[in-house]
C-alpha cells in the first residue's frame, strides 16, 4: 500500500530570500529590540510593542515600520503598502542584499525606536455610524426581528449593517439582507462561524 501524501506547501514569507534576510536580522540584532514571531512572521518589539517586522514576497524583501507614517523619511523610501487602507503601516522595500544600506537602516530602526518610546501612534478613527434604510424598514415591519437584532451586541450589529450597506446594488443589499434575517432571528452573528 502506497503511503498516503499530504499537502505540505505552506506559505512561507521567507521564500527565496533567506540570506537577505538574515540579514536584516544581523542589522535589526544591533538594537534593543526584541525578535518575536508573529502572523508568521519576524515580528520586533519594544515593550512588547510591535515596531518592525522583516519578511520575504515575490519580488522583493522588506522592513517595515508599524508606525511609519512617523518616520522623517529623509531617503524617501517608505511606501505604503496599501495607499486608502493602511494607515500609518510604511515598507522599505529591497530587491537586492547591495541594496541594504546598514547605516540609513540603523538610522530608520532608531528613529522607529525613539517614536515608540514616545509613545508615537495613530488614534483609530472613530468608526461612523452605518444606517441601511433598506434594513430599517424590515426591522419596523417585524418587531420579532427588530427584537431579535437588538439582541446584537453594536460590534455585530455594525458587522450586519457593513455587510448589507457594502453591496453597490439594491438588488444585492435586499438579497442580503434576506440572508441574514434568519440569522438574527436565530441570534447567529454573521462571523460567528469564524469566531
Amino acid at each position: 500500500m502506497e503511503p498516503l501524501k499530504t499537502n505540505t506547501h505552506i506559505w512561507d514569507k521567507v521564500n527565496s530570500w533567506s540570506e537577505e534576510l538574515e540579514f536584516l536580522k544581523s542589522i535589526i540584532a544591533k538594537t534593543e529590540l526584541i525578535e518575536t514571531t508573529k502572523w508568521g512572521g519576524c515580528v520586533y518589539v519594544l515593550n512588547g510593542k510591535n515596531v518592525l517586522g522583516i519578511g520575504g514576497f515575490k519580488n522583493y524583501f522588506t522592513v517595515w515600520f508599524f508606525n511609519g507614517v512617523f518616520l522623517k523619511d529623509e531617503k524617501q523610501v517608505l511606501v505604503n503598502a496599501q495607499e486608502g487602507v493602511t494607515k500609518s503601516l510604511r515598507q522599505w522595500r529591497f530587491s537586492s542584499k547591495d541594496e541594504v544600506d546598514e547605516a540609513a537602516v540603523l538610522h530608520y530602526i532608531h528613529e522607529a525606536i525613539e517614536n515608540e518610546k514616545q509613545g508615537k501612534q495613530l488614534k483609530p478613527e472613530k468608526g461612523k455610524s452605518i444606517v441601511s434604510e433598506l434594513l430599517q424598514k424590515e426591522l419596523d415591519a417585524d418587531m420579532n426581528l427588530a427584537e431579535a437584532f437588538l439582541k446584537f451586541s453594536p460590534y455585530k450589529q455594525k458587522e450586519f449593517l457593513e455587510y448589507i450597506e457594502t453591496a453597490k446594488r439594491e438588488e444585492t443589499k435586499l438579497s442580503r439582507i434576506e440572508k441574514i434575517k434568519p440569522m438574527i432571528v436565530e441570534n447567529i452573528g454573521l462571523n460567528d462561524k469564524y469566531r
